[in-house]
């Protein structure tokens, strides 16, 4: 019988709610290998205050009522809206991410046509839930995410930004020199255009000609109240049927005017480009240079990468051609604002200052032919822990010490479920970091076997909900939307603030349809490791804030080392 696409959503596994004292104790294990002896005994004494509070256990039965309240799916249910839609800062290079597709043969609109209607034929089959569940070593995961691919946009809030989704969009927004374009990809009845009528529809966009003098898109780069507040006085003018256009479009498409000169410069404009040709508050925006390159510029609040990659494949696997009919030129209509002085200002301040922000980013690429999977795993080792523990190597030894790195573990197997936040310092990992420096080879090898080791039980262990960040998060969370002013000292103790604090924020995205994959980093001094690690290859994009470039680079030199011993190491 076939299964159709959210047909397993309840019944799956719920996200299991740890206790106080299973969170409290995975803590302190966390973060005690970042933490001195005198801030760990500092941290132990707060746990110890934390699970004597009548607050705090207030704080967990308000949590357990609402994990058992109807129509809740999962306790973080509230803890995801509150961490991605509470974010006040810019969202635009630090929080969307970005996947560099596979190169084609094929020029700019036919690219981008072909695009367009793979998205079309994958909206389709989500429309009629005929694609199935994704099954992951024989356990079902959540589709609740693929709900959210089309039609969707976040809109910024003063204190909260909330997301509206559309179901009846028939056009998308196409984006070229700055100018805003509606074309209606699908017709009258429903059904896409073929992919000659779509590539006529781009190139009619393409000889628009000009460039927009002052591109709305540039006010989406904000911080998030302020493009609120830059948002009500666009709806004060006039403009709600502008916004409407673009906030109820099926998704963006950009066309990009030039060529990208290399690699990384492609995975740079896909990260944050000119946005004067971006609506980074649209969750897909794809994106298609002169010479067809193409990637997908991706809102975080309400989609992972896992459910990305998978559209992805679908995107670049399928032909879209299969339901299309010939309906003639789809129509193509400027989107047009109306802006006074003040907001003619507004916009052209804010692409400065994001211009600004972007130049002050330092990026690079590495690339690893001769590594992946299938070699790692033949030298009896988990890849990811493999490359894990190379970064951990490298971190050292470029800058000298042992910093909190965070790595995303999906947990889709449960309801509404999302990912888990890994740190993945361990006494191991502190432990073959080490040998690598002092010990004989054998020594090493086998403390990096026993860091892989603990490194995938930990992982395990995550996936299996026993993780005791974002259940402590929560707590926090509670407690400051109760508008309760007391201060909790486990929230201030150093073992939160420094387990929390990332110098390496690591994510991967294993498919064979992309290059590269990658995300701004997450502080002043952290470095974003995005890699895309599969059987014949291992792609790394690293970003960091450019005062601190140097230590990126020198990271990126001792990396490359690192691999190389470990698997001569392993191979000895």
């Amino acid at each position: 019988m076939t299964v159709t696409t959210f047909e397993n959503e309840d019944k799956l596994p719920r996200v299991p709610l740890p206790t106080l004292e299973e969170s409290c104790e995975l803590f302190l294990e966390w973060c005690a290998p970042l933490l001195s002896a005198e801030e760990l005994a500092e941290t132990e004494q707060a746990v110890t205050e934390f699970l004597a509070s009548d607050t705090v256990r207030g704080l967990q039965a308000e949590l357990v009522r609402y994990d058992d309240s109807p129509g809740v799916r999962s306790w973080l249910d509230t803890f995801w809206p509150s961490r991605y839609l509470g974010r006040r800062d810019r969202i635009a290079l630090n929080a969307n991410f970005f996947f560099l597709f596979k190169d084609s043969e094929l020029g700019q609109v036919d690219r981008a046509a072909g695009l367009i209607a793979s998205a079309l034929e994958y909206k389709a089959a989500l429309d009629t839930e005929s694609i199935p569940p994704v099954v992951l070593r024989g356990q079902p995961q959540s589709m609740e995410q693929h709900r959210y691919l089309f039609s969707t946009t976040r809109i910024p809030g003063v204190e909260q930004d909330t997301v509206r989704t559309a179901s009846s969009a028939k056009h998308i927004v196409v984006f070229h020199r700055g100018q805003m374009f509606r074309m209606d990809v699908l017709g009258a009845e429903g059904k896409p255009h073929t992919l000659d009528e779509l590539a006529a529809g781009l190139r009619a966009v393409l000889e628009t000609g000009g460039a927009e003098e002052v591109p709305v898109g540039h006010l989406t780069t904000k911080a998030r109240a302020e493009w609120a507040a830059s948002r009500a006085r666009l709806l004060g003018l006039g403009n709600a049927e502008a916004l409407e256009v673009i906030e109820s479009a099926l998704f963006c498409l950009s066309l990009e005017s030039d060529a990208p000169d290399d690699t990384l410069a492609a995975c740079d404009a896909l990260l944050h480009g000119d946005s004067a040709n971006r609506w980074f508050d649209k969750a897909v925006s794809l994106i298609v240079f002169a010479d067809g390159r193409a990637g997908i510029n991706v809102e975080h609040c309400l989609l992972d990468g896992t459910t990305i990659l998978a559209f992805v494949d679908a995107l670049l696997t399928t032909t879209g051609t299969e339901s299309a009919v010939a309906q003639g030129t789809p129509v193509v209509e400027p989107v047009e604002f109306v802006l006074d002085d003040a907001l003619r200002d507004d916009v052209v301040a804010a692409g400065k200052a994001f211009a600004d922000y972007a130049a002050a980013t330092a990026t690079t690429l590495l690339s690893f032919n001769d590594i992946g999977t299938s070699r790692i795993k033949r030298l009896g080792v988990s890849p990811d822990g493999f490359v894990q523990a190379a970064y951990q190597l490298a971190h050292r030894r470029s800058k000298g010490m042992t910093g909190t790195t965070y790595e995303s573990i999906a947990t889709r197997q449960y309801q509404n479920g999302r990912t888990e936040a890994m740190r993945v310092v361990t006494p191991e990992m502190l432990r073959y970091v080490a040998a690598m420096e002092d010990g004989d080879a054998e020594t090493r090898r086998a403390a990096l076997l026993e860091a892989a080791g603990k490194h995938v039980a930990r992982a395990k262990q995550c996936q299996a909900g026993q993780a005791p960040e974002q259940h402590l998060w929560e707590l926090q969370l509670i407690h400051k939307r109760r508008g309760c002013t007391e201060p909790i000292a486990l929230y201030e103790s150093p073992g939160w603030l420094i387990m929390r604090e990332d110098y390496l924020s690591t994510s991967s995205a294993p498919s064979q349809h992309i290059q590269y994959f990658g995300f701004g980093s997450t502080s002043s001094k952290c470095i974003g490791v995005a890699y895309v690690l599969l059987p014949d290859r291992f792609n790394v994009y690293l970003s960091t804030p450019k005062p601190v470039a140097d230590q990126m680079h020198a990271f990126a030199d001792a990396l490359n080392t690192a691999l190389r011993e470990q698997v001569d190491l392993l191979t000895a």
